[in-house]
């Protein structure tokens, strides 16, 4: 079994039995793991401990049974494994800023949130850490002619946004074009959700529209990172990774105007396994590269 599958299997045991005592030890000899390696994957994929996961889920898990007001709060809190009222009413307003008890007394509501998918990628271990594979590499210089366009990720449906503008690259393109296309991030400004987008593709077009551009993008050394599915849908996820590698690898992010480049091998497919080049500072040791 991969992974990725045991992590999705535990997700659904947890949700299964959420009202049911569970602990490290209980979940990975559900799934015949050793409880060390469990927790280092479960960690490294869900970019949280198991506890705080069990945790958040007990909590969105509590929603339901605080907003139909037929437990009371003490009842909800042994029910779900909390203890004390005390300490649910705590945890509850760490993860939502506000005492369950605001639920029954104001026209407040908060919805429940489904299980989380698990973003698939490969994974390796380096000296007990498992972290997301990667690859140093040289991102070569490429000409990627496409449109130019801004998303903002905290307000903007920016999914919707990316593959309406991919649609309009492609209806305004010869039709026999395949091969690669690249989704290039660039220009965010510190503690800014806004990036600059271009979607293109290794071609010399010419299309007389405005937000229609021809960019060289220059030489890189990357981290590169191989992901299934949406880049969209993996959040925060990337980021832990990220920040995981930098640390087990001990490499710097390089101060570069691009943050994230997003490669699919084919234009006409874009929930296709894809790479990740991200830039970072080549150190001497990786002067071959």
């Amino acid at each position: 079994m991969d992974h990725y599958d045991v992590i999705e299997d535990a997700l659904l045991y947890i949700e299964n039995n959420i009202q049911q005592p569970l602990s490290l030890d209980s979940v990975a000899n559900t799934f015949n793991m050793s409880k060390y390696y469990f927790h280092r994957l479960f960690s490294a994929m869900m970019g949280c401990s198991l506890n705080n996961y069990i945790l958040s889920r007990r909590l969105n898990a509590s929603l339901q049974f605080i907003q139909n007001d037929t437990l009371s709060l003490t009842d909800i809190a042994y029910r779900l494994n909390f203890g004390t009222q005390a300490s649910f009413t705590r945890a509850f307003k760490r993860q939502y800023g506000v005492a369950p008890s605001s639920l029954r007394v104001k026209d407040t509501t908060i919805s429940q949130m489904p299980i989380p998918s698990v973003v698939k990628r490969p994974i390796k271990n380096i000296n007990g850490d498992i972290v997301t594979d990667f690859t140093l590499t040289e991102f070569k210089t490429i000409r990627v002619s496409g449109i130019a366009f801004e998303v903002d990720l905290a307000t903007d449906d920016y999914k919707t946004k990316i593959r309406s503008h991919s649609k309009m690259l492609l209806d305004n393109i010869d039709k026999t074009i395949n091969g690669p296309c690249y989704v290039i991030y660039s220009d965010c400004q510190p503690n800014s959700t806004r990036f600059k987008v271009l979607f293109g593709i290794p071609y010399d077009i010419q299309i007389d529209k405005p937000y229609y551009f021809t960019v060289d993008i220059p030489q890189l050394f990357c981290a590169k990172f191989k992901y299934s599915g949406d880049l969209l849908d993996i959040g925060d996820v990337l980021i832990t990774d990220f920040a995981r590698f930098l640390k087990i690898s001990k490499q710097e992010t390089e101060n570069s105007h691009i943050e994230l480049i997003q490669a699919f091998d084919n234009i006409h497919n874009l929930d296709s396994a894809y790479h990740i080049y991200t830039p970072i500072k080549k150190l001497p040791i990786d002067s071959d590269f």
